[in-house]
């Protein structure tokens, strides 16, 4: 019975073999670096991300009910992500600064694990709603009355995607919980990695069959949604909107926002996908590459790992700062001068339907 260690966060910090394609690979340690500025990084982003995600929550909940739109429970969902998974950084920063070695326990190694993955599926799933609620908002010829959309909102049946939204990122995260564990390996290191068990090479095939199936779950098959969605909204405001020189300003902005809110997600989560998914189809013998090329993956995963973290600090600022009327509620929030909300027309992320944006069969300002 074989077994298989995959470790989708960390790259181990001794000499290492692995083999791939029947090849054994040896290379040397991480980068001496790395134990000290990937912990300093994380920190960085544990303060970022702490602040920002819970200004975004406060900011959210402690508005006025009668004016919340339905793109704000995406928000404060994605914030709500974000803040659970930052909550666990000073732990992998410790984890690294220690040369991998985990003294936290077995719990804590799945708790973390598990929401970490949590947070990656929720967050994936999060910005696939509110894509999917933008182009909602773009179909919608007329909105209800602000009493009336205030209403649905608080019905329970507003909950429903929302909840199977968490539903899905629980039940997709569950092997972390399930299957990571906290053991001693040779150089009496603990560290917390996913083991699988398999005959003939089994343990690597399923490390990386689960590997790609997370990839493609909780970041190919949502960006590809959030793709799809947004160049319709793009389409749409590119023919509905008058050619007058405000109205030319305003698609522009809106089209470098749509470019923005999936650039950035793509940008952080790719680099972590790929790197993961040429070592795991690597290790299986799928995919045949040299083993300097490998050594280099192992090296710069770590650095992808935390490039992909970075989006939690990034999310407050991309999905809620740049709506201008959420600026001034956390301008209130915050007692500072000049807080007063802008016009519905300047909020390009999550403000209600227009009527002045599109003619006569109506439109939508997202």
């Amino acid at each position: 019975m074989e077994y298989a260690e995959a470790d989708y966060y960390y790259g181990e910090a001794e000499e290492e073999e692995e083999e791939g394609n029947g090849t054994a690979c040896a290379w040397q340690a991480d980068w001496e670096a790395s134990f000290s500025l990937l912990p300093a990084l994380y920190a960085l982003v544990f303060v970022l991300g702490l602040a920002g995600n819970a200004l975004v929550l406060l900011t959210v909940w402690r508005g006025p009910r009668a004016k919340r739109r339905s793109a704000d429970a995406y928000i404060g969902n994605l914030a709500l992500a974000d803040l659970a998974f930052v909550a666990t950084l000073p732990l992998w920063a410790a984890y690294t600064a220690l040369r991998f070695h985990w003294p936290f326990g077995a719990a804590l190694c799945k708790l973390s694990s598990y929401l970490v993955l949590l947070n990656m599926f929720a967050s994936a799933f999060c910005l696939g709603g509110l894509s999917a609620e933008r182009y909602r908002a773009v179909l919608r010829a007329a909105p209800p009355p602000p009493r009336a959309a205030s209403a649905r909102l608080r019905r329970p049946a507003a909950l429903g995607p929302l909840a199977a939204l968490w539903a899905a990122a629980a039940a997709a995260a569950l092997p972390a919980l399930l299957l990571r564990e906290a053991r001693r390996d040779a150089r009496n290191r603990t560290l917390c990695d996913l083991r699988l068990w398999g005959e003939g090479g089994g343990a690597e095939r399923a490390a990386a069959a689960l590997s790609l199936g997370t990839t493609a779950l909780g970041f190919a098959a949502p960006l590809l949604l959030m793709a799809v969605c947004y160049c319709c909204v793009g389409s749409a405001v590119r023919r509905h909107l008058r050619p007058r020189r405000a109205e030319a300003a305003a698609r522009r902005r809106l089209l470098r926002l749509i470019a923005a809110l999936v650039g950035v997600f793509a940008g952080c989560w790719l680099p972590f996908h790929l790197l993961k998914s040429l070592f795991v189809l690597a290790a299986a013998g799928l995919l045949e590459l040299p083993c300097a090329l490998l050594g280099l993956i192992s090296r710069l995963h770590p650095y992808a790992t935390c490039l992909a973290y970075l989006n939690s600090c990034l999310n407050p600022l991309l999905y809620a700062f740049l709506d201008g009327r959420f600026r001034a509620q956390c301008r209130a929030l915050l007692g500072l001068r000049g807080a007063r909300p802008p016009p519905a027309a300047s909020s390009t992320l999550s403000a209600p339907t227009q009527r002045s944006e599109l003619p006569s069969s109506g439109g939508t300002k997202v």
